[in-house]
């Protein structure tokens, strides 16, 4: 029971239920939990509806970042003046604010979806990039010297040894983007828009409703948990195993 993944949850339900009446404390810093989950229940359609949106935003990010920062992973690897010459501006790029980039993509783009899901992609694309390359890095070279004695071409080096050695530390940087891609998601929300979970928790804040804010913080974390442990289970349903 205490390794289900219900138990974490339960457990802080529990928590939250006994701590508010015990130790008296006030709405505006933790409100009881039935107050949460009514005022949840009040606005269901607009969070549904907002739920959606995000998670649009949020996969769409996910897949075109995790894309290109596979590609990018591939490409430095295989040229070491490519990683030499962009790598360095990827992680120059990395140092902007995104709340800067933000404002500039929805500059380019207007308050649309493509803004937001541009936003989630310039948070992904970086870790997926980065663990693709140090993984194809880190195969034993004495592994490939003994594979290319028996005549493996590079495909087959790449296929047998390179991607199945740097396959865990990419899943690695997959669930680290996707989270990432979330938080994209909503912050792009933020500079405008009229659905999505980033607009109700700007709202909530706004209008000091305590809370709604706490049922889009629980509402945010079960959409991430639900990404996560997505890339989890097939993490260990295709790639169970770890290098040396």
């Amino acid at each position: 029971m205490l390794a289900s993944p219900w138990a974490a949850p339960a457990w802080v339900a529990l928590a939250w239920l006994a701590a508010v009446p015990l130790f008296s404390i006030k709405a505006r810093y933790l409100p009881a939990l039935p107050v949460v989950v009514a005022d949840g229940w009040s606005v269901g359609p607009a969070l549904a509806a907002g739920f959606a949106r995000t998670l649009a935003e949020t996969v769409l990010g996910f897949l075109s970042g995790s894309a290109f920062g596979l590609l990018c992973g591939f490409a430095f690897a295989g040229l070491r003046v490519l990683e030499l010459a962009v790598l360095p501006i990827f992680v120059a790029l990395q140092t902007v604010p995104v709340i800067a980039f933000g404002a500039i993509v929805v500059i380019w783009f207007g308050n649309t979806l493509l803004a937001k899901v541009a936003i989630a992609f310039f948070l992904t694309f970086f870790p997926v990039a980065v663990s693709t390359l140090r993984g194809l890095q880190a195969q034993d070279p004495q592994r490939v010297a003994l594979m290319r004695s028996f005549g493996a071409t590079k495909r087959q080096l790449f296929l047998m040894l390179a991607l199945p050695t740097a396959l865990p530390g990419i899943v690695t940087g997959l669930k680290l983007g996707v989270s990432l891609s979330l938080a994209g998601a909503i912050v792009g929300e933020w500079f405008g828009d009229t659905v999505g979970l980033g607009v109700m928790l700007l709202q909530a804040l706004y209008f000091e409703q305590v809370p709604r804010m706490w049922v889009l913080v629980i509402v945010t974390g079960v959409l991430g948990s639900v990404l996560y442990g997505l890339l989890a289970a097939a993490e260990r349903r295709f790639v169970w195993w770890r290098p040396e």
